[in-house]
């Protein structure tokens, strides 16, 4: 069983579903089996999205219509993968890790994808990437470090359009995103990455709460207005 990063007294039960899900309608891919295990044995944090959730990233991609799609935080590139995979001929995914280590482990597991075509790999803090790039974006996905989750959203908006789809992940954090006195930065960052959105005119959202083999966390999503 993975380690969750929010447990609960229910996380084994919500792990055993998770595989049941995945075993349905994910099922196991040698790729991104290997892409897991390379992760962990290169030291990375295992923060990657679950299966579950690299599958609902990938159902976005045709919902959306995406043909360009920009991750914030790469890590050992999971999530990338599921969404590269999933963009149509001609589609693109521009990436951004700040870790060298990183991101060094996330193209080689794009090259064994078969990926690297497909997918630019921008290494540096994502502040200082973000202002080289031209948009715009379909799909952004942001799921890199929480205190800059404001500045990024500023940046997501520069660089979307009138239908783009906002996802920020890791926006529930075991319940502690209602802790307004909370002194993590984690949680500051979150909420008021979330009260920016609620308070854009531009924008219309909503918040998912997940359990899973991650424990308890969830998504936002907004949509950028027409």
């Amino acid at each position: 069983m993975r380690q969750p990063d929010y447990p609960g007294r229910d996380s084994e039960d919500w792990a055993r579903v998770d595989g049941y899900f995945s075993d349905l309608l994910a099922p196991a891919d040698p790729v991104l089996a290997e892409v897991l295990a390379t992760n962990a044995a290169a030291g990375l944090p295992a923060h990657d999205v679950s299966a579950m959730q690299g599958k609902m990233l990938a159902l976005l991609v045709p919902l959306t219509g995406a043909r360009r799609v920009l991750e914030i935080g790469t890590l050992g590139g999971y999530s990338t993968i599921w969404m590269a995979r999933a963009l149509p001929e001609g589609g693109a995914i521009t990436t951004i890790e700040a870790n060298a280590h990183h991101a060094e482990i996330a193209r080689a597991n794009l090259a064994r994808a078969g990926l690297r075509a497909r997918v630019d790999l921008r290494e540096g803090p994502a502040l200082e990437v973000l202002p080289e790039l031209e948009g715009h974006f379909d799909l952004i996905f942001i799921d890199a470090d929480k205190p800059n989750n404001p500045a990024y959203l500023e940046w997501a908006m520069t660089l979307s359009r009138p239908g783009t789809l906002l996802i920020g992940d890791n926006v529930v954090r075991g319940g502690a995103v209602t802790q307004g006195d909370s002194a993590d930065a984690n949680v500051q960052g979150v909420r008021r990455f979330l009260e920016m959105i609620a308070a854009d005119p531009r924008l219309e959202a909503t918040a998912l709460q997940t359990v899973g083999e991650k424990g308890w966390d969830g998504f936002v999503m907004a949509v950028v207005r027409g």
